[in-house]
């Protein structure tokens, strides 16, 4: 079927869908007959920034485990990363400054890769500084869940140590599916034996240091060309799917967040709920209002930090804090990194 620029809802880069392909044929299989048993042309998304419908991969993904013949090929997929087919969202992590801010990037730019899928991160109490990063599937479209999450998490570890040119081992991995029989290939992949399977969410732990390793060859210059295209490619994107609860608690937040904390109580008022009704409807998405609100504050922090016109204490104001001294600890909690630090 043709590949359309402007596709409907719930679609992926051509990138991801070709580096699949070019995984399996290193694997053995035949690409050439993949790509006809999904109806795809390759030569038709030459652009790696071009959109695939999310069904167009699913349809490939039984294929291809069948065609290789490894029953953990999904899992391996990270350590088979082609950066040659690599869309605009790599080259932005490529020039960020360090992997803390990389995976910054990749929260905010998550779609560009794919819409199915929503990357989030929030603090990890358990390692001060450090996050845990959440991988939660939002379409429909996705009917192989195992491969997907597989394939996100071990294409993010890979693509982590490319980036820092080393081993990024996460303190935790949680998945959300049954253990398997043979857990050996997702240690190797993670690099870590500490997998807890069957979990209520899919999301890999990182401390402050590894946040912190800085990013090899980055270029600052070339980072604010990268992010401009990234941020135009997205505002493209397609979305007739109806916002979902959190997406419309995280506007609102946006919204009223001016100098003064919007509270549980006001964003309820707005969405025509109640609070004891908001709150277990938060529960229900594995959210609370507190997380949905420092997420908020971390993106438009970071934001703000990147205009050299506002001072912290204008950030701080901005975010609500009522001084800036709350507003560095906050900052510093969430990111691993004082303001300042930030912003250099």
């Amino acid at each position: 079927m043709p590949v359309s620029l402007t596709p409907p809802a719930d679609t992926l880069a051509a990138s991801s869908l070709n580096l699949l392909l070019w995984a399996a044929g290193q694997h053995g299989a035949d690409v050439p007959a993949l790509c006809r048993a999904i109806d795809y042309d390759a030569a038709l998304t030459d652009n790696p920034d071009a959109r695939v419908p999310l069904a167009t991969i699913q349809r490939l993904w039984p294929l291809v485990m069948e065609a290789t013949q490894d029953p953990y090929f999904d899992v391996h997929l990270g350590r088979m990363l082609n950066f040659t087919t690599a869309g605009t969202l790599a080259y932005v992590l490529l020039h960020t400054p360090t992997l803390g801010a990389a995976i910054t990037q990749l929260c905010r730019y998550q779609d560009l890769a794919c819409q199915g899928v929503r990357t989030t991160q929030t603090p990890a109490p358990e390692w001060p500084g450090g996050i845990w990063l959440r991988v939660e599937l939002t379409s429909p479209a996705i009917v192989y869940p195992r491969y997907v999450l597989n394939s996100e998490l071990s294409i993010y570890c890979a693509f982590f140590a490319a980036l820092t040119g080393r081993p990024v081992t996460p303190l935790a991995v949680h998945l959300a599916y049954p253990r398997p029989a043979d857990t050996r290939a997702h240690e190797q992949a993670f690099g870590t034996t500490a997998l807890a399977f069957d979990a209520p969410v899919t999301q890999v732990a990182f401390d402050a240091a590894t946040l912190a390793l800085p990013v090899l060859h980055a270029n600052p210059g070339l980072f604010p060309l990268f992010e401009q295209h990234a941020a135009a490619l997205l505002a493209q994107l397609p979305t007739s799917q109806q916002p979902t609860l959190v997406e419309q608690v995280r506007r609102e937040i946006v919204h009223q967040l001016n100098g003064e904390v919007p509270t549980l109580a006001t964003v309820a008022d707005r969405l025509h709920l109640g609070v004891r009704t908001l709150q277990l409807k938060l529960k229900a998405a594995k959210h609370t209002y507190q997380q949905l609100l420092d997420e908020v504050r971390c993106d438009l922090a970071e934001r703000h930090l990147r205009e050299p016109h506002l001072s912290t204490t204008d950030i701080a104001f901005l975010l609500g804090y009522s001084e800036p001294s709350v507003f560095v600890r906050s900052f510093k909690k969430w990111t691993g990194q004082t303001p300042g630090a930030f912003r250099r």
